[in-house]
């Protein structure tokens, strides 16, 4: 027998509909959050990025390839890691299937990573992803958007990461639940090849970007739980009976689970 609350079909109805009351007005919330988005400030970006993409050298204004909004997903992929950040690997599975649905919204969805582009190129086969996938290896870009830093801030204590400073524990902790264990945290960086401090300059987010008169403006980035909402399968979940029924980090590469 369940230990869970059981009750008949017509005191599961009556609960349902408050919660459905509950549903909308989150539902509310969301639109009226989307909305406050895309009333912050442009911010004009000057610096000239350059890119590594399948197609050769790229600008910041060349990976919107022709549209006037792009999306970029930073993704966990340092010079030093042999395969992608498996939980980035979990949100980018989702992206084959939006990007032609954005494409034709003036949409281009991207990702970014420091790794330079042979690394990627390799992985993204391994995944049996399509997605377009840009390299800043000897960019700024990955800095300056407070995405990937260096091993003497990491030591200094002084990355700001989710638009706050400090040392790289508590910007993991923003990243997963506090009662997640180092040595999981460990596994996660040997399964992208390397140690947890190199694995830690790396960190998650996305950002979004328009192009107007050939000028780019930065206008939205969102890092740690603020992907939730692009990390597909946990929308899933908070409707599974049992939700995200989580204490460690259970989650592999899409070609992983059937080795363990």
């Amino acid at each position: 027998m369940t230990n869970h609350k059981t009750g008949t079909r017509e005191e599961w109805l009556a609960a349902r509909l408050e919660l459905l009351e509950e549903e909308k007005a989150l539902s509310r919330r969301g639109d009226e959050l989307a909305r406050l988005r895309q009333e912050l400030p442009w911010v004009r970006i000057d610096k000239e990025y350059r890119f590594e993409i399948d197609e050769g050298t790229a600008s910041l204004a060349d990976l919107f390839r022709g549209r006037s909004q792009l999306l970029i997903y930073h993704f966990m992929f340092g010079p030093e890691f042999t395969a992608g950040c498996a939980t980035c690997s979990s949100i980018a599975d989702g992206f084959n299937g939006s990007v032609v649905h954005l494409a034709n919204h003036d949409v281009t969805l991207c990702a970014v990573s420091l790794a330079p582009l042979a690394k990627l190129q390799a992985y993204k086969q391994r995944m049996g992803w399509s997605f377009p996938w840009a390299s800043s290896f000897g960019s700024d870009f990955n800095y300056d958007f407070s995405v990937s830093f260096t091993e003497q801030q990491q030591k200094s204590g002084t990355i700001e990461y989710n638009y706050r400073k400090g040392d790289t524990s508590s910007r993991t902790q923003d990243i997963i639940a506090d009662e997640v264990a180092p040595e999981a945290m460990a596994k996660f960086a040997a399964g992208s090849g390397t140690d947890f401090a190199t694995f830690a300059r790396q960190t998650p987010g996305m950002s979004a970007f328009a192009l107007e008169d050939g000028v780019v403006y930065h206008t939205y980035s969102t890092y740690a739980r603020g992907l939730d909402a692009i990390w597909g399968m946990y929308p899933w979940l908070d409707r599974a009976p049992l939700g995200r029924n989580e204490t460690d980090l259970w989650w592999r590469r899409h070609d992983e689970y059937d080795k363990e």
